[in-house]
């Protein structure tokens, strides 16, 4: 009997685990499309090149049934003035999600990295520069709980900007 039992669960186990790898990722074209589409989409101002910039930026929003956003939150940001060109690649992914059957909407949490590709030998303007940029950021950050109810993680999206 146990026997049948543990053989019965590696079943299920082995069933669950096939489940799990067969979920349709939630962006037309896939993982590797949505990577692409932002790190083609987000553009990176001049203020924030100047400033060396640089951080974590995660947001939650709500895709309808056809993939048209309705709701962007700003959960973190290393700071605000890196979630404007976020907010504005986010709106450009308009109609790209692809929300679970039987669903009228879904909500998404997902995490942006924004970070410069620093020269070969930092000069000290630079070092400065990174410097002043840290010192001055404006964290946006929570103080209360966060509900997540149904929501799915993205994978984090990696931006490299060229300072030059």
């Amino acid at each position: 009997m146990k026997k049948i039992l543990l053989f019965a669960a590696i079943l299920l186990t082995g069933f669950f685990a096939k489940a799990q790898e067969t979920l349709a990722f939630p962006f037309q074209g896939g993982k590797d499309a949505m990577n692409h589409f932002f790190k083609d989409s987000v553009i990176v101002s001049q203020p924030l090149v100047k400033s060396r910039a640089s951080g974590t930026a995660v947001f939650k929003f709500t895709a309808d049934e056809n993939g048209a956003i309705k709701k962007i939150i700003i959960y973190y940001a290393d700071d605000i003035a890196l979630t404007q060109p976020l907010i504005e690649a986010l709106r450009r992914s308009n109609k790209k999600w692809v929300i679970p059957n039987h669903e009228k909407l879904h909500d998404f949490i997902i995490p942006f990295s924004i970070n410069f590709n620093p020269p070969a030998v930092p000069s000290s303007a630079f070092n400065k520069a990174v410097y002043n940029y840290h010192v001055r950021r404006k964290p946006v950050v929570s103080y209360d709980q966060v509900p997540l109810d149904e929501a799915t993680l993205l994978p984090a999206v990696s931006i490299k900007y060229d300072i030059n």
